[in-house]
This record gives C-alpha cells, sequence and structure tokens, in this order.
C-alpha cells in the first residue's frame, strides 16, 4: 500500500512543486508518464533534468507495446463467414486465398466468394459481390470508376491498394502519396509501404528512424510482414533476443516466413528447443483456424472463381455437379 507522503509526491508538480488542487490541474508527460506538470513551461524548464529518466521509460513502454501478441493479422476474419482470413502465399504460382473487391473495399475469403459464385452459375443469376451485392465491373474501365469513387471517400483500403500499385510499377513518389494518406486513416498494409519507401529513399529521402516506426506501427497492428522485416533487421544488428520474439510473434500469426527464421535462429542456438517448439504448435494452430470445407472446395474448383459470362457458368456447373 502506497504511502500518503508518495501520493503526494505523485500529486506534485515536477518542476515548481505546486500540489494538484482545485485550481491547479496537473498533466503528466505522455512520453513516460512518470511525473506530472501544471503548466507547458514547467515542462520545459524540467526537461534538461528529466529527459534521461523519460527516454528510458518511453522505450520500456514502446516494447511493451510492440511484443505485445495481436489479437489477429492485419487481414482480420472473413466479413461473411467470419473466420480468418489466411495469409497470402509466398509464392506467385499458389492461388491466393483471399479476394479484394473494389466496391466495397472488403477482402474476402475465396471459401465465400465460391459459394457465391456457385449459387449464381445454379441459377443463372448476376453476378454480383458477395458482400455488397453490386454487380462485378464488366471490364477495366468499369474497374476503374469504381477505384476512383473509393480513392474520392478517402477509402484507406483502397489508398492503400492504390500505393501498392503504383509501388509495383515504380511510381515511387505516388506510391508514397497514397500510402501517406492511407497510413494515417489506419491502414496497417500502408505503414508496411512507407516503412519500405523511407528505408530505401524511394519517393521521399531516406529516413531508418521514420522507417522503422512505421514497420512497429504495422507490426503492432498484426501484420505478420512488417513484423518478420523489424526481425531481420533486429538480427543484422546482432539483436537476435529482440528478433526471435518478433519471429515467434509473426508465426504465432501463421507467418511461414517467421517459421524459417526460428528453425534457422534455432539452429545457431538463438532461440530454446522449447520456445521453437511451442512457435511451431501455435502457427499450425494459426493455419488450421483458417481453413473450412468452403474454402478447400474453392481450391479444388478454381475455374469457378474466374467465370464471368452466364454460358461459362453454366459449361462449368455442367462439370461440378
Amino acid at each position: 500500500m502506497m504511502s500518503a507522503a508518495a501520493d503526494e509526491v505523485d500529486e506534485m508538480c515536477a518542476s515548481c512543486g505546486i500540489p494538484a488542487g482545485d485550481d491547479i490541474k496537473l498533466k503528466n508527460c505522455t512520453a513516460c508518464y512518470l511525473v506530472k506538470y501544471c503548466s507547458i513551461k514547467c515542462q520545459k524548464e524540467h526537461r534538461s533534468q528529466h529527459k534521461r529518466a523519460c527516454k528510458k521509460r518511453a522505450a520500456e513502454l514502446r516494447d511493451e507495446l510492440l511484443f505485445k501478441q495481436p489479437e489477429s493479422t492485419h487481414l482480420g476474419d472473413c466479413p461473411i463467414c467470419f473466420i480468418p482470413l489466411p495469409l497470402p502465399p509466398r509464392h506467385k504460382n499458389k492461388m491466393n486465398e483471399v479476394s479484394y473487391h473494389l466496391c466495397c473495399s472488403k477482402s474476402i475469403c475465396l471459401g465465400c466468394v465460391y459459394e457465391s459464385r456457385l449459387k449464381i452459375a445454379e441459377q443463372s443469376l448476376e453476378q454480383k459481390c458477395p458482400f455488397c451485392r453490386t454487380p462485378y465491373p464488366n471490364d477495366d474501365a468499369d474497374a476503374g470508376r469504381l477505384m476512383k469513387m473509393r480513392l474520392a471517400a478517402n477509402d484507406p483500403v483502397a489508398l492503400g491498394a492504390a500505393a501498392g500499385r503504383c509501388l509495383a510499377e515504380g511510381k515511387f513518389s505516388d506510391a508514397f502519396k497514397y500510402a501517406k494518406q492511407a497510413a494515417a486513416l489506419g491502414d496497417l498494409h500502408a505503414h508496411l509501404h512507407l516503412g519500405y519507401l523511407y528505408m530505401e529513399g524511394k519517393g521521399v529521402e531516406a529516413d531508418g528512424k521514420k522507417g522503422n516506426y512505421h514497420l512497429e506501427e504495422s507490426a503492432i497492428g498484426g501484420h505478420p510482414t512488417a513484423r518478420c522485416n523489424l526481425g531481420k533487421g533486429e538480427g543484422q544488428w546482432g539483436n537476435h533476443e529482440r528478433a526471435m520474439k518478433h519471429f515467434i510473434i509473426a508465426a504465432n500469426q501463421g507467418s511461414d516466413v517467421a517459421v524459417e527464421q526460428l528453425r534457422e535462429g534455432y539452429a545457431n542456438g538463438h532461440v530454446s528447443k522449447d520456445d521453437f517448439a511451442a512457435a511451431l504448435r501455435a502457427y499450425q494452430r494459426a493455419v488450421d483456424a483458417t481453413k473450412s470445407p468452403q474454402r478447400e472446395a474453392a481450391k479444388r474448383n478454381p475455374d469457378l472463381l474466374l467465370l464471368r459470362e452466364m454460358k461459362e457458368s453454366a459449361k462449368f456447373l455442367s462439370k461440378v455437379t
């Protein structure tokens, strides 16, 4: 139990010593929350004395947040079946089991897309988004129109997608513009893009500190790719304990990249046998949690996911029924 004297100290300005009262409202140092001040003037005057302790505690608080296991990945759950969305494949020859829809900016699992397409094929219905029921775009012009509408509405997911497209096309200045807008609105993938752009100095002046900040923001929000990038960076600096912490968190989210890094870390003595085994079990649980009969059916029948005309639907349906 804290003494009355300790309580009194907590409620005094760290600079001038004035106690809190009805007329005096003290405010925490928002970086460390160790001390309180009665005014900005007192905070500035006390800065030289407090700076070292503040910086140390702020770093500790940041690490507590950074190394906390996120509740889910940045993708979250499918908005239709509410089963966790699987991470994108590492290799281009493998099917991406998540479908992004321009009309509503929703990422929908292929199991739900498959079920919707199967119903459309059976009943010869118009092809529509499984979530918002907007008709699918007929061509690239229609798709472009939908994208412009989402961008005009400052949709963070659409802005992040635009950043990714510009990045792939080598338009780094445009990628930075879109990513900055999307990150300000909370898009975690945009933070990942900004981390890359700042680190590489593409589309913006190189700034490792800012790049690391955006990677951390993305990782804290649940992006395993950002988390693995941070882990690799720590490993390059010789901070193997921190690196393994990052990889364990990412493995718990179902990242096979993280599992490979942990396997290498175990071989080099940077992670214990028990921690490695626990991470492997958590990885498998995360992967299993993303499976469903509908998603497995979609992978067995990928042709249905690509249909655009009703005559093709009928032709496909005759093969699977």
